[in-house]
């Protein structure tokens, strides 16, 4: 019935977007149809709400009493599990006239201390994507399904922040340390429990095939290889930039070739940005730091296994430590330094590199 429904295929394709998702890789051959079908907005959402409630007993309650400075927006009150509330939570998520594109968090007001009392964050996330018609709900691919709880991670991160100064909460981290909240949360988002509880079909309610989730696991060790030397050449190339010793007039094109030869990159494969669009190292704050997003993976890989380890992906005590080591310190303390007190050691590369498929 579901096969019949989406048309027969069952096959993926997913756009490959600005950031790094590890868990979902665009492969031409495949088809995104069956995958749109199951991952319905709201469903999504109300998913990723459970995910975090079953983490630290977290609840979002819709406050369509609070203004919003757009008719799409929505407004949630989020209270922790003793019923305080933590924060207030915006989610803007279709495209409009004047709106850039891509996805983001960044917050209206960041949590403080004033005094003894807590001041609570006002967090929104942005997002781009297909908005509903009179037929249809809004409905997301494999990769909008990532790009939105790897966004809902960076507004965790400003949600639980439990810190005196609002210069050093939240996200106020080192650059090669503030994709860990939002890429760990990666993690659950296509575990085959956490499927169960969003990817049904928007009109029948028949849950994602186990077939369709088979192929969406094996999808994310497609072109692994093209793409970890992709990024890194581009990483590489950020750093030659950024280490140049002298101010003159250079050629962009040679000053690349120079940098990619030195490295060795062969031919089929080319860096992932040209230097005169390379945005992130040049107006997005990423200057000799675009090697943070895989330092990140390595972070988030290992930090998602110790969850593994305990053989349940939301065990409490895991997540408790998560939450108060990392998420609520900000930028108190150095990124490794807080790493160490929710693992007890620096992270380690192998479950990242089995993660990759290259162990």
């Amino acid at each position: 019935a579901y096969q019949a429904a989406v048309g027969g295929d069952l096959s993926t394709e997913g756009e490959g977007v600005l950031m790094r998702f590890k868990i979902y890789r665009y492969n031409p051959e495949t088809d995104a149809e069956p995958y749109m079908q199951a991952f319905e907005l709201e469903n999504v959402r109300a998913g990723l709400f459970d995910v975090v409630n079953r983490l630290w007993g977290i609840t979002f309650n819709e406050r369509p009493d609070i203004p919003v400075y757009q008719e799409d927006v929505k407004v949630y009150e989020v209270k922790d599990a003793d019923g305080s509330t933590l924060a207030i939570w915006y989610s803007d998520y279709f495209p409009r006239e004047s709106k850039r594109g891509g996805a983001w968090m960044s917050s209206f007001r960041k949590q403080r201390y004033d005094g003894d009392e807590r001041v609570i964050p006002i967090i929104y996330n942005v997002g781009n994507f297909t908005r509903p018609t009179a037929d249809t709900p809004a409905l997301l691919s494999a990769d909008e399904v990532g790009t939105l709880f790897h966004e809902f991670g960076h507004a965790l991160h400003g949600i639980l922040s439990d810190c005196r100064y609002q210069t050093l909460s939240g996200t106020a981290v080192a650059r090669d340390f503030v994709e860990l909240p939002s890429q760990v949360i990666e993690n659950w988002a296509f575990e085959r429990e956490v499927l169960d509880l969003f990817a049904n079909h928007w009109q029948t309610g028949e849950k994602i095939p186990a077939e369709l989730v088979d192929k969406l696991e094996k999808s994310r060790l497609f072109n692994q290889g093209f793409e970890t030397v992709e990024y890194t050449a581009a990483s590489f190339l950020d750093m030659d930039w950024h280490t140049v010793d002298k101010a003159e007039k250079r050629d962009v094109l040679a000053f690349e070739d120079a940098s990619l030869d030195g490295i060795g990159l062969i031919d089929e494969i080319a860096s992932r940005y040209r230097s005169t669009y390379f945005r992130h190292i040049f107006a997005g704050g990423y200057s000799a730091g675009y090697y943070s997003y895989l330092w990140a993976e390595v972070y988030d890989a290992d930090a998602f296994e110790a969850f593994r380890e305990t053989g349940d992906i939301f065990d409490k005590e895991t997540a408790k430590r998560f939450r108060e080591t990392i998420l609520a310190r900000g930028g108190t303390a150095d990124g490794m330094e807080l790493y160490r007190a929710f693992r007890g050691r620096d992270p380690e590369i192998g479950p990242l590199l089995a993660s990759a498929g290259y162990a």
